[in-house]
């Protein structure tokens, strides 16, 4: 049978058992709701490896032990903040103004899986839709289709073991384009969380459907001369977050721009930390690897190992290298190295004046991460408080890496694995996507005052 005519049956049948198991949800007390989200993040944790072994094997992209991470982070993390969340029923009231807000579910979430996160977006997006009383409907990509399925079907088990209705957790199994199409566009879907590819976000905006979906980040990293004595840990950061995973994350930093002071300091402590600086023709060699059209990077390049990018580039690279560097001077397709890369290769760039800096920054931002997320190393408020008013992003990491302080581990933002990126870049939000976005909300507001009053104050 057309594999087409196979994913479009399952979706329909999917969203519709997940509107009639959404149904039975609704009634479900908060305190229920909670006890099944628990349960279905300790069900995760004793899975994680195995769950990342199975999306390495089946995408080959990323690594095991850094994916077995995003498992346990989108489970035990992710679960305790939503602990302390109010999502459903009464939110908050105000007797003065005589107003109050109550939480109610949208109904049947449609989640978008991206292959480069196969399992630990299905963890995330799961808890968050049904912390927000939601039916939830994950369609992976073809290529993460077995890992995706197997972590929906441990949620699953876990969630109808803790009382949950069947069927409120689904993953499609037969998953095509067409298919997730009409997941989509389904009369029983609520709502889509796209995180995917730019033609699968603009696919789900395209669906008519009210849809959450984040764009592309290509993440610049400014480290002012304030840091000169602190050089050593801003290069283990920087390191440490553009490696992890390979680089899979489209949060990790993806050019440094260094103020000239400090640059020579700055190399030789990345150099020790495993970077490795590539040559003028390394260089160009390492770009034409990762973006042979000159203008989009290959998919086979996304989440490879330093010892794979450099066979294919033919670098001969020194023991325990974590990451390329390649310097630039320029930005834009004509220096393709400055563009997002889903590996662990990185641009740099050195700049003679913090003006320049700045500049560089915005620049890199602008080439295809407009409103995602920019990173400062500095130690002048001023500098920073600069940084955030001129850099296009709406997510400034200060001091910490790029990847743990966007994703809120080593900052105060909300945990979560869907950065919006706002207006600019095509998304309709800006924050990190957390259950709260997943409800809609009732305000019950009495008479504050006098309704005639609107005469006496604007009547002729």
């Amino acid at each position: 049978m057309d594999t087409d005519l196979l994913s479009i049956a399952n979706a329909r049948r999917c969203a519709d058992a997940a509107w009639e198991a959404f149904l039975k949800f609704r009634v479900y007390n908060p305190s229920d709701i909670d006890n099944i989200v628990e349960q279905m993040a300790l069900a995760i944790e004793p899975e994680a490896f195995r769950l990342a072994e199975l999306a390495v094997e089946e995408t080959g992209y990323g690594n095991v032990p850094d994916k077995r991470i995003k498992n346990l982070f989108n489970s035990l993390s992710i679960a305790e903040w939503l602990r302390d969340i109010k999502t459903l029923n009464l939110l908050w009231r105000d007797d003065v103004a005589k107003i109050a807000a109550f939480g109610e579910p949208m109904g049947v979430v449609a989640a978008l899986i991206p292959v480069t996160n196969p399992t630990s977006t299905v963890i995330y997006k799961t808890l968050s839709a049904v912390k927000a009383g939601n039916a939830i409907v994950c369609a992976p990509h073809p290529r993460g289709v077995k890992s995706g399925a197997l972590t929906a079907q441990i949620l699953t088990q876990a969630a109808e073991r803790a009382g949950a209705p069947k069927n409120l957790v689904q993953c499609l199994d037969t998953v095509t384009l067409n298919g997730t199409d009409e997941l989509m566009r389904h009369r029983r879907t609520s709502v889509v969380l796209a995180t995917g590819g730019s033609a699968m976000v603009k696919a789900a905006y395209s669906s008519g459907k009210p849809t959450l979906a984040v764009g592309a980040g290509n993440v610049p990293c400014y480290v002012h001369a304030s840091k000169r004595d602190d050089l050593a840990e801003v290069a283990e950061q920087v390191i440490s977050s553009k490696c992890f995973d390979y680089g899979t994350a489209c949060v990790s930093e993806q050019a440094i721009v260094v103020d000239r002071s400090i640059s020579r300091e700055l190399k030789a402590e990345m150099k020790l930390k495993g970077a490795y600086f590539c040559s003028n023709q390394e260089t160009e060699r390492l770009a034409k690897a990762i973006f042979p059209r000159g203008n989009m990077i290959d998919p086979d390049r996304v989440g490879q190992s330093p010892a794979t990018l450099a066979s294919l580039a033919d670098i001969e690279l020194p023991p325990r290298t974590r990451v390329l560097v390649g310097e630039q001077t320029e930005v834009g397709w004509q220096a393709p190295l400055s563009a997002e890369k889903l590996n662990p290769a990185l641009a740099w760039y050195e700049a003679r004046s913090e003006d320049q800096g700045m500049q560089i920054a915005t620049d890199i931002a602008r080439f295809g991460g407009w409103g995602h997320t920019g990173v400062v190393h500095c130690d002048n408020p001023d500098v920073v408080a600069r940084f955030s008013q001129t850099v296009p992003v709406n997510r400034v990491i200060v001091n910490s890496p790029a990847l743990h302080g966007a994703m809120g581990f080593s900052t105060a933002l909300e945990p979560s694995f869907m950065l919006g990126t706002g207006t600019a870049s095509g998304s309709i939000v800006s924050d990190n996507v957390t259950a709260l976005h997943l409800i809609n909300i009732k305000r019950v507001a009495y008479q504050s005052r006098p309704w005639r009053e609107i005469d006496e104050m604007y009547g002729e």
